[in-house]
C-alpha cells in the first residue's frame, strides 16, 4: 500500500505533507461531493475567523439541539465559535456526499474498542462513510474516508507543556525527544501527539487508551502502527496536524 504522504494531490508541500482543502463559507454554496475511493482521506480546514459570523446566525438551523446544548457549555467565546464552525462544517461536508441536507444528518456512535460501550468514534448509521473532526481555537481539521480515518490539529505547545508531557509516550518517542537536548523540540512534541491521537481517534478509542504503547515516531516521517497509514497534514502556523487511516 502506498504511503499517505505521496497520494497527496497537486500542490502539496515538498515535505509529504498532505495539503487539506479550505472549507467554502456558507454565504457559498458547497456543491455534491464525489464518494471517496482508496485514494485516502479528503481533508478540509475550517479556520473560525472566515466563518464565525455566517455560523452564529445559521448554526441554529443546522446543529442538532445536543450540538447546541454543548454549544453552550463553551466559558470562552473563541472556544464557542470554533466548536459550532466545526460542527456546521462538518454537517455541511456529510449532507454534500449524502445528497441530504446538513441538519437531516445522523450521527452516532460506534461501540468502544475496549468496553463496547456506545462511546467509540463517531459513524454514520449505515457505516458507508467514514469521518472524523478535530479543532483548538481558531482552526478546525475534517476528514471523510473510505475506511475508519482520525485527525488531529494542536497548536505548539509551551517548552514546559512538552517537559511534563513527554513521559506518556512511547519510550522510544520520548528517547528521540531528549536528543534534542538542551529542550525537548516544541514543534517535534506536537508532530508526534497529533500522530498519536489521530491514529487513537482512528481505531475508536481516543485517550482512553495508553498512549505509550503505540510508536509513531517524532522524525520528518511517521510509523504507522500494521494496519494504518499515518500522515502530517500542511496546517498554518504555529499549529501541527496528522491523519491516520486504516487500509
Amino acid at each position: 500500500m502506498t504511503p499517505l504522504a505521496s497520494r497527496s494531490r497537486p500542490g502539496s508541500p515538498p515535505d509529504g505533507a498532505l495539503l487539506p482543502d479550505p472549507l467554502p463559507p456558507l454565504t457559498s454554496a458547497l456543491p455534491r461531493q464525489p464518494w471517496p475511493g482508496p485514494a485516502g482521506p479528503r481533508l478540509w480546514l475550517v479556520a473560525t475567523a472566515a466563518h464565525q459570523e455566517t455560523v452564529t446566525r445559521y448554526a441554529p438551523l443546522v446543529l442538532d439541539p445536543a450540538e447546541l446544548a454543548r454549544a453552550e457549555e463553551f466559558r470562552r467565546p473563541g472556544d464557542r465559535a470554533t466548536y459550532m464552525c466545526a460542527h456546521v462544517g462538518l454537517r455541511r461536508l456529510l449532507g454534500a456526499h449524502l445528497g441530504i441536507a446538513p441538519r437531516a444528518v445522523l450521527v452516532a456512535r460506534a461501540p468502544c474498542p475496549c468496553c463496547g460501550e456506545p462511546h467509540g468514534r463517531p459513524v454514520l448509521p449505515d457505516g458507508r462513510l467514514h469521518f472524523s473532526l478535530s479543532h483548538c481555537e481558531g482552526l478546525s481539521l475534517i476528514a471523510v474516508a473510505a475506511t475508519p480515518v482520525g485527525v488531529d490539529i494542536e497548536p505548539v505547545p509551551a517548552p514546559e507543556t512538552v517537559m511534563e508531557a513527554a513521559d506518556v509516550l512511547h519510550p522510544a518517542e520520548s528517547a528521540e525527544l531528549t536528543a534534542l537536548a538542551p529542550d525537548p523540540g516544541a514543534a517535534a512534541f506536537a508532530r508526534v501527539w497529533t500522530r498519536k491521537e489521530a491514529y487513537l481517534k482512528g481505531i475508536g478509542v481516543g485517550l482512553g487508551a495508553d498512549p505509550s504503547a503505540e510508536y509513531v515516531g517524532s522524525g520528518p516521517a511517521p510509523s504507522a502502527p500494521a494496519g494504518w497509514l499515518l500522515a502530517d497534514v500542511t496546517v498554518p502556523a504555529g499549529h501541527r496536524a496528522a491523519v491516520a487511516l486504516r487500509w
